[in-house]
Parts: structure tokens; sequence; C-alpha cells
């Protein structure tokens, strides 16, 4: 990995008052290394960490994940109620899920449009709306 990708990944654990352990360095610069946003799975963020040389444990990754989401570094995106990505993109928008390919791309905000929603149960708010396109090649 690049200077550069530390040096954001360094930041960005920062903007959050996150410990800089080695491990969230690896996976941080890994994630926003590039400036670009992500949307991983624990197994595949495992993979990349190791292609890259890096000793992590997937136990580790996972930890490390829940952490920046904790931490509001990360949002968690469910497909199917147990297959879980993490997004490095923290703004509202909604997703594709490529059914043949596993993969969850981000879907264009400026082209959905919620026009109605149930009221929400007595004593409850709506505080956000996940959005899952499920698409697959035809």
């Amino acid at each position: 990995m690049t200077p550069d990708a530390f040096t954001r990944g360094t930041d960005w654990l920062a903007a959050a008052d996150l410990r800089p352990t080695r491990q969230r360095l690896s996976l941080a610069a890994l994630l926003v290394g590039d400036g670009q946003n992500r949307h991983v799975t624990a197994e595949s963020l495992f993979a990349l960490a190791s292609d890259a040389g890096e000793a992590v444990s997937l136990a580790t990754v996972y930890n490390t994940l829940r952490a920046f989401c904790e931490a509001g570094l990360m949002q968690e995106v469910t497909v199917d109620g147990s297959k879980s990505y993490f997004d490095t993109r923290m703004d509202d928008h909604p997703h594709f899920y490529w059914e043949d390919t596993g993969r969850l791309t981000d879907a264009p905000a400026d082209q959905m449009e919620i026009i109605g929603l149930p009221a929400a149960p007595e004593g409850t708010e709506i505080v956000k709306i996940d959005v899952v396109i499920r698409v697959r090649r035809g």
C-alpha cells in the first residue's frame, strides 16, 4: 500500500477518534486509501488484506468492521437477513444487489422517489429507510 493510503486511513480513523492500531490502520488503508467508496463483506476485506500481505484474522476483520460502524465511519447493509455488506459512503442512498454475482453497488439516488410511507407504530419514529434493489443480468 502507498504512503498516501496509510495517510488517508490514519485521517479517517482520527476523524472518529479511533485508536490507530496496526490492524485498524491496515484495514482503513484498504478501505479508504484510494479515496473511493467501498462495499465489502468481512470475507472480501479479509481476502484483500491477505493479498496485500497484511496479517489479520477473519475475526479481527469482523471486529474492526463493527468498530468502524459503531464509530460512524461505515454503515452496514444487510441483504437476505444474513449477508452483511459494509459501506464507506455514509449518506443515505439506495443500493443495487446483483444476485448473479453477489455484489452490492450504489444506485442513483436522484432517480428514486419515495412518495409515501406507512405511519410509524405509536411511540416510535422512522429514523432511516434502507433500499436494496435486487437485479440480475437478463
